[in-house]
């Protein structure tokens, strides 16, 4: 009978997580090689990206809603993830833009949410091809609605590519004016990373890792309300070590729902299984935000003194539960801080407390890093560039991801706001620093990699 009853109890403890603190599934990504479609002919090429892609996803949203409908649990995206397209435009030449609208006339029929892997990996240099790509993310971004971009300008093992950077931030800015009127939403689509990993299920993010394999299924799961309530519960009298055992195992709990969905979407699908990725990744939900857990732990306002210290608990205290639960945890796992995602991160920015220069300092112990920032609309390339240098410098030495994703909002200033809707939410625009590092990037080059990088 004892074990009736923590059988049930644990179901409806997980059926509490799902219909009050916000618990879902966010989304199941599956990545598609697409080494074996390159071609000379760019056309040609196009006609086989297409063909995979609809060929191996065309039963994925049906199979999640399936799975979503038998277990009872919330898939809020299905998503694909694809190979570098710059890898493709090496081979073939032409205009990188054709891929882009390939991609996302596949990914509307099989039905998908977004579609990533409009990416470059760059940290080490550029190819013709890599360099082609970036320079068409603007159009590509403008030219369609599902596909995402991303760029790899540096890692531990490599440094950082200066001339990349400063091409990307020419691009950020350009990405912003090309969609200035839809809410510059083609910058909400771009992403630049250093040490980025191959098996991210998130989007704007995402791409599959060239040595992943020719298909694969990866999974993101989300529950800030979970942890926030699972804190709550701990009282104002737990320590800061028993806290961090509090969301230990709240995230030993998600996890595991995480690895029942994949392992299920991945049989169903006839395809392996990859990773779990536990991101506690936050929506404009009321509760559903990591900022709330950070002020349940005991701060009264995320961005001010102690932040820091409680998201590197946070984040380590989440990973350590994850590996305890599946052996596949894999992605960027951890704490997101998507400012225009999370509403205590809104409220927070909003009232001055929490700057960009806090933000920045907080990506040093959490996942990912500058995400989802409204910055003004007259910020220069430059700075953009050197926001993305300085996020890639605690990557690089940190050997960590680290990645920005700013939105220049063209017109707006200090004071104004920019709607996204939906999970991408709404955010002020924060002030930015007005000194100018134009020299600096001018210089381009290669900051070279750390010491520490040295370990053969």
């Amino acid at each position: 009978m004892a074990i009736v009853k923590q059988s049930s109890d644990s179901i409806l403890e997980t059926i509490r997580m799902i219909d009050e603190e916000c618990l879902d599934i966010r989304t199941v990504t599956m990545g598609i090689s697409l080494l074996d479609c390159a071609d000379a002919d760019i056309d040609r090429s196009c006609e086989k990206v297409y063909a995979k892609i609809t060929d191996k996803a065309r039963n994925l949203v049906r199979t999640t809603q399936d799975i979503s409908r038998e277990y009872g649990i919330p898939i809020v995206n299905s998503r694909i993830s694809v190979t570098p397209i710059s890898l493709l435009v090496s081979v073939s030449g032409g205009d990188p833009v054709k891929y882009a609208l390939t991609l996302d006339r596949a990914a509307k029929k099989v039905g998908v949410n977004f579609i990533g892997g409009f990416s470059a990996l760059v940290q080490k240099g550029m190819t013709p091809g890599d360099e082609a790509l970036i320079r068409a993310i603007p159009e590509a971004l403008k030219k369609t609605e599902l596909v995402c971009s991303s760029v790899n300008i540096g890692s531990t093992k490599a440094g950082i590519n200066m001339d990349a950077v400063r091409l990307m931030g020419e691009t950020v800015r350009k990405a912003a004016e090309e969609t200035a009127d839809n809410h510059c939403f083609g910058a909400a689509k771009l992403v630049v990373f250093c040490n980025a990993a191959e098996d991210n299920p998130f989007m704007a993010g995402a791409f599959h890792g060239i040595s992943e394999p020719d298909c694969v299924i990866n999974v993101g799961v989300s529950g800030p309300g979970v942890v926030r309530e699972a804190v709550r519960k701990a009282g104002k009298n737990r320590t800061m070590d028993e806290i961090a055992e509090v969301i230990k195992k709240t995230a030993f709990k998600i996890t595991r729902m995480g690895q029942l969905v994949g392992t299920a979407a991945a049989e169903r699908l006839k395809v392996p299984f990859g990773i779990v990725d536990l991101s506690l990744a936050p929506t404009p939900a009321v509760g559903d935000s990591v900022a709330r857990i950070l002020e349940e732990i005991g701060l009264e306002q995320c961005g001010g003194p102690g932040t820091t210290a409680c998201l590197a608990m946070l984040n380590d205290a989440v990973k350590k539960g994850g590996v305890m639960a599946s052996s596949s945890v894999g992605g960027l796992s951890g704490a997101f801080i998507p400012v225009s995602e999370d509403a205590g991160m809104i409220e927070a920015a909003e009232n001055g407390t929490l700057t960009i220069e806090k933000l920045e300092a907080m990506t040093a112990v959490c996942s990912v890093g500058l995400d989802m920032i409204i910055i003004p609309g007259d910020t220069t390339p430059e700075t953009i560039s050197a926001i993305i240098a300085d996020e890639a410098a605690i990557g690089m030495i940190n050997n960590k991801t680290t990645a920005v994703r700013v939105i220049p909002a063209i017109g707006m200033g200090p004071g104004d706001s920019l709607e996204f809707g939906g999970l991408l939410g709404y955010g002020p625009v924060m002030p930015v620093g007005k000194t100018s590092p134009k020299i600096m990037i001018e210089r381009g080059g290669r900051i070279p990699s750390p010491i520490h990088s040295l370990k053969n």
